[in-house]
């Protein structure tokens, strides 16, 4: 199908809703949400390079007096701060007796192993030796090149933002058991929104998939939506999902309220748990932009928005992480194709 008229931006970001469709009488998208478009879209994802770069964390956790840590396929990383402010990294693992370095304090730029006080001032040092890290601003990644098992690039495949100057940022973390395709094919399944979600999307149509015959970039998923607020109140736009690489899915705004904003979705492999099952954390940065005088409030109350903005993130991931949970418990036992 053709693109429709993207919503157009007014001079009020609020609009009323006239007649609003009850959730059940919704047009259905499961004729559209065709499962090979979507797996299509997956398997091209997964081919692009990633150079072995992993999401840890946001950048605002990276500090100077204790590590972020995280597991990440089956590894233990650190990362903190230099004295200098630069972005440090290494295993999680004390080369002298295994002690958890993620519980271990950082000292002017040196992370202090607090069994035996081995000093780490992010050279290779007693066995332990860093890992390339990169810390674009919003979030942090780490190159493993054994678990990507890639030829290496020297930086992540960053997707384009709103400069960090305009934009508010907020950076929401969860994990589930399923493996970081399933976050990806979940993302890259636009249609389910107004219907998984009602209670943040209405008016949902895609209006250009892959493979369609639509203008524009063959592998985006082109949707109309609008954003619930309250009651009637929504914002409408125009949004466009890809898939950079094989574990980043990118909604971005092309239309309407605050265009160029984006949200990133990361699916960091964390490894198996007791039971063997895999586990991914899902990282996703909300980086919101507009040109109206009144965002500029809005960034100055960035401290108390961000808990807001992560609460809602959370709120659709409780349910986007039991669908991408039981596509993974389908997908292994056979019953599904994947």
């Amino acid at each position: 199908m053709k693109p429709d008229r993207p919503a157009r931006r007014g001079r009020v970001p609020l609009s009323l809703r006239r007649r609003p469709v009850p959730w059940d009488r919704q047009r259905p998208t499961w004729r559209e949400a065709r499962p090979a478009v979507i797996a299509q879209a997956l398997k091209r994802a997964q081919a692009r390079p990633s150079g072995n770069w992993y999401v840890v964390g946001a950048s605002r956790d990276l500090r100077d007096d204790r590590p972020l840590a995280r597991t990440v396929a089956g590894q233990e990383v650190v990362a903190w701060r230099a004295a200098d402010g630069r972005p440090v990294a290494g295993p999680g693992i004390c080369p002298h007796l295994g002690a958890p370095l993620r519980d271990s304090p950082v000292r002017c730029g040196t992370l202090v192993c607090h069994w035996h006080g081995l000093a780490l001032d992010g050279t290779p040092s007693a066995g332990w030796s860093p890992l390339p890290v990169h810390d674009d601003g919003v979030l942090v990644w780490v190159r493993l090149d054994e678990a990507g098992g890639e030829e290496p690039l020297p930086a992540p495949v960053v997707p384009r933002r709103p400069g960090r100057a305009r934009a508010l940022t907020a950076v929401y973390t969860g994990a589930g058991v399923c493996e970081p395709e399933d976050v990806v094919a979940n993302r890259l399944d636009p249609w389910h929104g107004a219907w998984f979600h009602p209670y943040s999307f209405v008016d949902l149509t895609v209006v250009g998939a892959p493979g369609d015959g639509a203008d524009g970039d063959e592998d985006a998923f082109t949707v109309d939506v609008s954003f619930k607020v309250a009651g009637r109140l929504v914002v409408p736009v125009r949004a466009v999902f890809t898939a950079p690489e094989p574990r980043t899915v990118v909604m971005r705004i092309t239309d309407g309220e605050g265009v160029g904003s984006v949200v990133e979705t990361h699916a960091t492999p964390l490894g198996r748990d007791a039971l063997g099952r895999p586990r991914t954390a899902v990282i996703e940065a909300v980086v919101a932009a507009s040109d109206r005088p009144g965002f500029a409030l809005a960034r100055k109350g960035a401290p108390l928005l961000r808990p807001l903005v992560r609460a809602a993130a959370g709120r659709l991931w409780r349910d986007d992480l039991a669908y991408a949970e039981r596509r993974w418990r389908l997908r292994s036992s056979g019953r599904f194709p994947g």
